[in-house]
């Protein structure tokens, strides 16, 4: 099961929690598949477990990584959306309007790769690309829009009505918006979601921030 690295958001300029991970060994590419795993394993590791201090210069060095994995895939679906991820991660770090470059910059390699392919790594830049419309502020500061988000979630989880991840971040969505009922059902669907293989820190980190804004929900009903 493909997860959804990239975006723990709540807000994205606001009081969120995005994305963090920390990469200071480079990757070599001969290996596509096994170089997405890598970045996925580093971005779980830190995500999870690294030091706020560390991030910032982290984040931007792993989008020199990420852009020489898109550069070694021919522009694959699956190296774009996670250059997307890597720059919403710096996006995150830098904070404030200074990280509206790094935001648009994802929002355009996620339409690449959705363009490419819809469904790519089950739904993820769907999903991720509905929490950035969903985070970032609306015009005329940036793009943010809900309903265009809404649209994203939906599609996705059409697509892919098991993945853990995309009903993770409907339900932020839906709990942000009020509707605590929706969001509680979401949250119970994402984890009754099967773990991730191979994946084991991200899953007990995404289980966790599932109960804690299962808390949230439950103080609201």
């Amino acid at each position: 099961t493909t997860e959804i690295y990239t975006l723990s958001l709540h807000t994205l300029f606001r009081s969120s929690v995005c994305i963090s991970l920390m990469v200071y060994a480079n990757l070599t590419f001969a290996d596509n598949s096994s170089t997405m795993l890598n970045i996925q394993q580093q971005w779980a590791s830190i995500n999870y477990e690294a030091n706020n201090s560390e991030k910032e210069k982290a984040f931007i060095a792993l989008i020199v990584d990420a852009e020489a994995f898109v550069a070694s895939s021919n522009n694959s679906a699956e190296a774009l959306t996670w250059l997307a991820i890597t720059q919403s991660s710096a996006a995150k770090a830098k904070g404030g309007l200074g990280a509206l470059d790094f935001a648009k910059a994802a929002r355009a390699n996620l339409e690449k790769a959705i363009e490419a392919d819809e469904q790519v790594l089950e739904g993820t830049a769907l999903t991720v690309l509905a929490a950035l419309y969903h985070n970032v502020p609306g015009w005329p500061v940036a793009f943010g829009s809900d309903k265009k988000a809404a649209r994203l979630f939906e599609k996705a989880l059409a697509l892919y009505p098991n993945s853990m991840d995309t009903h993770y971040f409907y339900a932020e969505y839906l709990f942000d918006d009020g509707e605590y009922e929706e969001a509680a059902r979401h949250l119970t669907l994402a984890k009754s979601a099967p773990e991730k293989q191979n994946r084991p820190i991200a899953d007990k980190g995404r289980r966790a921030e599932i109960e804690i804004l299962e808390a949230k929900v439950t103080n609201k009903l």
